[in-house]
């Protein structure tokens, strides 16, 4: 897996100020993307062993972060990968939440047992390709209309996609 880039502070992929990290790799090629350059697989740097540790460290230990958000590409594609890094993080820090993009519907995500693992470590995902035609800059946290902000735990727990409230949490 690569890690196309990192971003320490956010507070554009979430809410509260987050680190981001941008998961190299992504087959949905939606047109009027922000980041195609990001569909390599092969894009930015290799996320060894050391890099995971290192980003870890520096997540766990910054006082003020509320959270990490998985971006891309599409961090689902490498959904193994990335749920084994984010258990790390939360056996770490369990009061951070966890947000991620993708453009899979969260219907989808939980029909692959990778995929489903690590939707079930996320608090919050954006589903949903980015479709140009929906296109909303005055949405919270996301590109198009057709895009949603899922709470995943409350999707769990009633066995229905339930929206992600912005505010209540």
């Amino acid at each position: 897996m690569n890690l196309y880039g990192y971003i320490p502070e956010s507070v554009n992929e979430g809410t509260g100020l987050r680190a981001v990290l941008f998961i190299s790799g992504c087959r949905h090629a939606c047109p009027g993307c922000f980041s195609p350059d990001s569909w390599s697989f092969r894009a930015g740097e290799p996320f060894t062993e050391e890099r995971q540790q290192q980003i870890l460290h520096e997540v766990t230990n910054h006082p003020l972060l509320d959270g990490v958000t998985l971006c891309g590409g599409d961090p689902f594609f490498s959904a193994a990968e990335c749920a084994n890094w984010i258990q790390q993080l939360r056996t770490a820090r369990p009061d951070m939440t966890v947000w991620a993009y993708t453009g899979f519907a969260y219907e989808e995500l939980v029909t692959d047992p990778a995929r489903a693992q690590l939707a079930r470590l996320c608090d919050v995902i954006i589903d949903g390709r980015y479709i140009q035609a929906e296109r909303d800059v005055s949405l919270p946290f996301r590109g198009s209309r057709n895009q949603r902000l899922i709470d995943v735990p409350g999707t769990m727990a009633s066995h229905t996609v339930v929206p992600y409230q912005l505010g209540l949490h």
